[in-house]
């Protein structure tokens, strides 16, 4: 059966001397794989649409076993990223991220559309890395149904005002004092906290649209980043080489 899907190249494994295995991001059949003959040869009608983090509108033949890519046509590639090395890798540690998590429609739509814009920012310089990672952590978690609880403290409601802990193995929020009764110490400043909020819960459109201070990007990244692992239970290879640009 041959289908027409949007998708965006996650993984590229070469077969061969110019085949390759694409692991590709759908919005209407989530992440799979396909088989791309030929696609490595630079006269190949399908070399520009499958390179890797090129988002391609493709024509697929699709079997029991496997998949093959018959046409693949670009529609958006991210040429900033290989501007630094910084910026290939955490595009790498998101697309492994993708993988891992494996969504299906319709979240693979939802998460399609986080990826392209992420990528975007940080193709573009937009935003800095550590706060364009955070973003995606949280918000891909959202997402994913791991929303944490984040309206206001979990024990006596306090909303704001001061620190906040936020438990990244429960998904809920204390306040400094009710922390401080489970000897807790705060992880998320203010601006941390208002940033959380606005990641989990703003629409689509304004995801990005907020500046961070760089210690409060500091205090969200650590916990976005141990929640993201937590809740997705999985070692992520290309997280090790990001810890060593970013430091």
């Amino acid at each position: 059966m041959q289908i027409s899907t949007s998708g965006l190249v996650l993984r590229q494994v070469k077969v061969g001397e110019a085949d390759q295995i694409l692991t590709i991001l759908t919005p209407d059949r989530g992440v799979l794989s396909a088989s791309a003959r030929g696609s490595l040869r630079l006269k190949s009608k399908l070399f520009s649409g499958c390179g890797l983090f090129c988002y391609s509108e493709f024509t697929l033949t699709t079997g029991r076993a496997s998949n093959f890519v018959d046409a693949a046509a670009v529609k958006k590639v991210f040429h900033g990223l290989g501007r630094s090395v910084e910026g290939m890798a955490l595009a790498a540690y998101l697309a492994e991220a993708l993988t891992v998590l494996s969504p299906e429609p319709p979240e693979a739509e939802t998460l399609l559309r986080l990826t392209l814009n992420s990528l975007y920012m940080i193709s573009e310089g937009k935003r800095p890395l550590p706060l364009i990672k955070a973003i995606f952590e949280m918000r891909a978690m959202s997402l994913s149904g791991y929303m944490p609880r984040i309206l206001a403290c979990d024990r006596c409601g306090k909303y704001d005002g001061g620190a906040f802990y936020l438990d990244t193995s429960g998904g809920t929020l204390l306040c400094a004092g009710c922390a401080a009764q489970q000897n807790r110490s705060p992880n998320l400043d203010a601006g941390a906290l208002y940033a959380l909020r606005h990641i989990c819960l703003s629409e689509d459109g304004k995801l990005f649209a907020f500046n961070l201070s760089a210690a409060s990007t500091e205090h969200l990244g650590k916990v976005a980043e141990r929640y993201f692992l937590t809740n997705l239970d999985h070692t992520l290879k290309s997280l090790d080489f990001l810890h060593t640009v970013l430091a």
